[in-house]
């Protein structure tokens, strides 16, 4: 493979790195709505404890922000292995120039 051709898979993968980042950033901002949801019913909970439909509510909530904090993490892992694959790329374009 070239220094070219290796400079273009580094700017794909830096475009990857960069979308998966933009993803997180939207994950996060979810996670503090979904957060902000639970205080709200906690809230309403505490004002009427035997609102059944509040109960649920928050189950529902809670389940929700649970499945968001793990897309954070797979979100979390595929920055890391992007990065990983930048780093190698880099590597590999060091050496190149080396020759």
């Amino acid at each position: 493979m070239s220094a070219l051709d290796l400079m273009h898979r580094r700017v794909d993968l830096v475009g990857t790195v960069s979308a998966l980042t933009a993803r997180a950033l939207k994950l996060t901002q979810a996670v503090s709505g979904a957060e902000m949801d639970i205080l709200r019913l906690e809230l309403a909970i505490d004002r009427d404890p035997a609102n059944g439909q509040l109960v649920q509510e928050l189950h529902n909530q809670e389940e929700r922000t649970a499945a968001i904090r793990e897309e954070q993490a797979d979100c979390a892992e595929d920055i890391a292995a992007a990065e990983r694959e930048v780093a190698a790329l880099d590597a590999l374009i060091a050496a190149t120039k080396g020759e």
